[in-house]
Protein backbone atom coordinates (compact mmCIF):
# COMPACT_ATOMS: atom_id res chain seq x y z
CA UNK A 1 0.00 0.00 0.00
CA UNK A 2 1.34 3.42 -0.92
CA UNK A 3 2.12 6.07 1.72
CA UNK A 4 -0.62 8.21 0.19
CA UNK A 5 -3.16 5.42 0.66
CA UNK A 6 -2.05 4.89 4.24
CA UNK A 7 -2.57 8.55 5.06
CA UNK A 8 -6.03 8.67 3.52
CA UNK A 9 -8.97 8.23 5.94
CA UNK A 10 -12.22 6.75 4.84
CA UNK A 11 -15.41 8.67 5.66
CA UNK A 12 -16.45 5.84 7.97
CA UNK A 13 -13.20 6.00 9.89
CA UNK A 14 -13.40 9.79 10.28
CA UNK A 15 -17.00 9.57 11.40
CA UNK A 16 -16.21 6.89 13.95
CA UNK A 17 -13.65 9.12 15.67
CA UNK A 18 -15.91 12.15 15.99
CA UNK A 19 -17.08 12.78 19.56
CA UNK A 20 -20.76 11.99 19.94
CA UNK A 21 -22.79 14.26 22.22
CA UNK A 22 -25.05 12.50 24.66
CA UNK A 23 -28.56 13.66 23.79
CA UNK A 24 -29.83 13.86 27.38
CA UNK A 25 -26.69 15.64 28.58
CA UNK A 26 -27.02 18.13 25.73
CA UNK A 27 -30.64 18.84 26.65
CA UNK A 28 -29.67 19.46 30.26
CA UNK A 29 -26.87 21.82 29.22
CA UNK A 30 -29.34 23.75 27.08
CA UNK A 31 -31.86 23.88 29.93
CA UNK A 32 -29.20 25.09 32.38
CA UNK A 33 -28.15 27.89 30.04
CA UNK A 34 -31.74 28.78 29.19
CA UNK A 35 -32.74 28.91 32.84
CA UNK A 36 -30.16 31.60 33.54
CA UNK A 37 -30.98 33.57 30.41
CA UNK A 38 -34.75 33.47 31.02
CA UNK A 39 -34.24 34.32 34.71
CA UNK A 40 -32.41 37.53 33.83
CA UNK A 41 -34.39 38.57 30.76
CA UNK A 42 -37.70 36.71 30.74
CA UNK A 43 -39.22 35.12 27.67
CA UNK A 44 -39.42 38.32 25.67
CA UNK A 45 -35.89 39.53 26.36
CA UNK A 46 -33.98 36.25 26.25
CA UNK A 47 -31.88 35.54 23.16
CA UNK A 48 -31.62 32.03 21.77
CA UNK A 49 -28.16 32.85 20.41
CA UNK A 50 -26.96 33.61 23.94
CA UNK A 51 -28.46 30.37 25.24
CA UNK A 52 -26.79 28.33 22.51
CA UNK A 53 -23.43 30.01 23.09
CA UNK A 54 -23.59 29.41 26.84
CA UNK A 55 -24.60 25.76 26.31
CA UNK A 56 -21.85 25.25 23.73
CA UNK A 57 -24.22 24.12 20.98
CA UNK A 58 -25.38 25.39 17.61
CA UNK A 59 -28.59 27.46 17.77
CA UNK A 60 -30.39 24.87 15.65
CA UNK A 61 -29.99 22.35 18.47
CA UNK A 62 -32.40 24.37 20.61
CA UNK A 63 -35.08 23.93 17.99
CA UNK A 64 -34.16 20.29 17.41
CA UNK A 65 -34.86 19.42 21.05
CA UNK A 66 -37.52 21.98 21.98
CA UNK A 67 -39.11 23.03 18.64
CA UNK A 68 -39.36 26.74 19.51
CA UNK A 69 -38.22 29.41 21.93
CA UNK A 70 -41.56 29.09 23.70
CA UNK A 71 -41.17 25.31 23.89
CA UNK A 72 -37.76 25.73 25.51
CA UNK A 73 -39.17 28.30 27.94
CA UNK A 74 -41.99 25.96 28.94
CA UNK A 75 -39.50 23.15 29.55
CA UNK A 76 -37.38 25.47 31.69
CA UNK A 77 -40.42 26.42 33.80
CA UNK A 78 -41.52 22.80 34.16
CA UNK A 79 -38.16 21.39 35.24
CA UNK A 80 -38.02 22.94 38.75
CA UNK A 81 -41.56 21.76 39.54
CA UNK A 82 -40.74 18.21 38.46
CA UNK A 83 -37.40 18.13 40.27
CA UNK A 84 -38.78 19.58 43.49
CA UNK A 85 -41.68 17.14 43.50
CA UNK A 86 -39.18 14.28 43.13
CA UNK A 87 -37.29 15.62 46.16
CA UNK A 88 -40.51 15.72 48.19
CA UNK A 89 -41.43 12.17 47.20
CA UNK A 90 -38.12 10.93 48.57
CA UNK A 91 -39.05 12.38 51.98
CA UNK A 92 -42.16 10.15 52.27
CA UNK A 93 -43.95 13.02 53.98
CA UNK A 94 -47.25 11.14 54.16
CA UNK A 95 -45.58 8.56 56.42
CA UNK A 96 -44.42 11.19 58.94
CA UNK A 97 -46.45 12.78 61.74
CA UNK A 98 -47.89 16.08 60.51
CA UNK A 99 -45.60 18.34 62.58
CA UNK A 100 -42.51 16.38 61.53
CA UNK A 101 -43.63 16.41 57.89
CA UNK A 102 -44.10 20.19 58.03
CA UNK A 103 -40.66 20.62 59.55
CA UNK A 104 -39.12 18.46 56.80
CA UNK A 105 -40.99 20.39 54.10
CA UNK A 106 -39.71 23.73 55.42
CA UNK A 107 -36.14 22.55 55.78
CA UNK A 108 -36.06 20.98 52.33
CA UNK A 109 -37.72 23.90 50.57
CA UNK A 110 -35.43 26.55 52.04
CA UNK A 111 -32.35 24.48 51.17
CA UNK A 112 -33.65 23.91 47.64
CA UNK A 113 -34.34 27.61 47.09
CA UNK A 114 -30.91 28.60 48.40
CA UNK A 115 -29.31 26.19 45.92
CA UNK A 116 -31.41 27.32 42.92
CA UNK A 117 -31.70 31.08 43.24
CA UNK A 118 -32.24 31.66 39.52
CA UNK A 119 -35.55 29.87 39.75
CA UNK A 120 -37.19 32.50 41.90
CA UNK A 121 -36.16 35.14 39.37
CA UNK A 122 -37.51 32.93 36.61
CA UNK A 123 -40.96 32.76 38.20
CA UNK A 124 -40.92 36.52 38.85
CA UNK A 125 -40.22 37.17 35.17
CA UNK A 126 -43.05 34.83 34.20
CA UNK A 127 -45.49 36.67 36.45
CA UNK A 128 -44.29 40.09 35.31
CA UNK A 129 -44.14 39.45 31.57
CA UNK A 130 -46.75 36.77 30.97
CA UNK A 131 -49.09 36.96 33.98
CA UNK A 132 -48.68 33.23 34.55
CA UNK A 133 -49.64 32.15 31.02
CA UNK A 134 -46.92 29.48 30.93
CA UNK A 135 -46.75 28.87 34.68
CA UNK A 136 -50.30 27.51 34.75
CA UNK A 137 -49.20 24.75 32.34
CA UNK A 138 -46.54 23.50 34.77
CA UNK A 139 -46.87 20.96 37.56
CA UNK A 140 -46.35 23.30 40.53
CA UNK A 141 -49.79 22.30 41.82
CA UNK A 142 -48.34 19.06 43.21
CA UNK A 143 -45.79 20.58 45.64
CA UNK A 144 -48.41 23.12 46.73
CA UNK A 145 -50.93 20.31 47.28
CA UNK A 146 -48.35 18.36 49.30
CA UNK A 147 -48.01 21.20 51.79
CA UNK A 148 -51.76 21.84 51.96
CA UNK A 149 -52.24 18.11 52.57
CA UNK A 150 -49.85 18.18 55.54
CA UNK A 151 -51.74 21.11 57.07
CA UNK A 152 -55.14 19.50 56.55
CA UNK A 153 -53.92 16.21 58.03
CA UNK A 154 -52.58 18.02 61.08
CA UNK A 155 -55.89 19.81 61.57
CA UNK A 156 -57.84 16.56 61.28
CA UNK A 157 -55.59 14.95 63.89
CA UNK A 158 -56.00 17.92 66.24
CA UNK A 159 -52.26 18.71 66.11
CA UNK A 160 -52.71 21.97 64.18
CA UNK A 161 -55.22 24.67 65.00
CA UNK A 162 -58.05 25.41 62.58
CA UNK A 163 -56.63 27.24 59.57
CA UNK A 164 -57.42 28.03 55.97
CA UNK A 165 -55.16 25.36 54.49
CA UNK A 166 -54.55 27.04 51.15
CA UNK A 167 -53.94 30.54 52.52
CA UNK A 168 -51.59 29.14 55.16
CA UNK A 169 -49.78 27.23 52.42
CA UNK A 170 -49.17 30.48 50.53
CA UNK A 171 -47.86 32.14 53.70
CA UNK A 172 -45.45 29.27 54.38
CA UNK A 173 -44.21 29.26 50.78
CA UNK A 174 -43.47 32.97 51.16
CA UNK A 175 -41.38 32.26 54.26
CA UNK A 176 -39.49 29.54 52.39
CA UNK A 177 -38.63 31.44 49.21
CA UNK A 178 -38.17 35.06 50.33
CA UNK A 179 -34.74 34.62 51.90
CA UNK A 180 -33.05 33.31 48.75
CA UNK A 181 -35.12 35.23 46.21
CA UNK A 182 -34.50 38.61 47.87
CA UNK A 183 -30.83 37.97 48.60
CA UNK A 184 -29.49 40.49 46.08
CA UNK A 185 -31.32 43.23 47.99
CA UNK A 186 -31.00 41.85 51.52
CA UNK A 187 -27.21 41.53 51.30
CA UNK A 188 -26.89 45.33 51.33
CA UNK A 189 -28.78 45.79 54.61
CA UNK A 190 -26.03 44.22 56.71
CA UNK A 191 -23.11 43.69 54.32
CA UNK A 192 -20.98 42.03 57.00
CA UNK A 193 -23.34 39.04 57.02
CA UNK A 194 -22.86 36.32 54.41
CA UNK A 195 -26.51 35.38 54.11
CA UNK A 196 -25.79 32.45 51.81
CA UNK A 197 -23.24 30.84 54.09
CA UNK A 198 -24.28 27.40 55.39
CA UNK A 199 -24.35 28.76 58.94
CA UNK A 200 -26.77 31.62 58.22
CA UNK A 201 -28.97 29.50 55.96
CA UNK A 202 -29.28 27.03 58.84
CA UNK A 203 -30.00 29.87 61.26
CA UNK A 204 -32.74 31.20 58.99
CA UNK A 205 -34.14 27.70 58.50
CA UNK A 206 -34.49 27.11 62.23
CA UNK A 207 -36.07 30.55 62.71
CA UNK A 208 -38.57 29.80 59.94
CA UNK A 209 -39.42 26.38 61.39
CA UNK A 210 -39.96 27.86 64.85
CA UNK A 211 -42.11 30.67 63.48
CA UNK A 212 -44.33 28.41 61.36
CA UNK A 213 -44.76 25.67 63.95
CA UNK A 214 -45.58 28.20 66.65
CA UNK A 215 -48.23 29.61 64.36
CA UNK A 216 -49.91 26.36 63.34
CA UNK A 217 -49.60 24.07 66.36
CA UNK A 218 -52.77 23.68 68.42
CA UNK A 219 -52.35 25.54 71.68
CA UNK A 220 -54.03 24.10 74.76
CA UNK A 221 -56.03 26.72 76.67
Amino acid sequence: MSQKAKNQKTPAASSAKRPVRDAEATKQEILDAAEEEFAFHGLSGARTEAIAKSAGVAPRMLYYYFQSKEGLYQAVLERPATQFQEVLLQLNLEQLPAAEALRAFLQTTIAYEASHRHRGMLLFQEANQNQGKYFKLTNWQQPIASLTGILERGMQEGIFCKLDGYMTTLTIIGVCVFYANAHENLKHLEPERDLLSPELIEQYTQAAINLVLTGVLHQEK
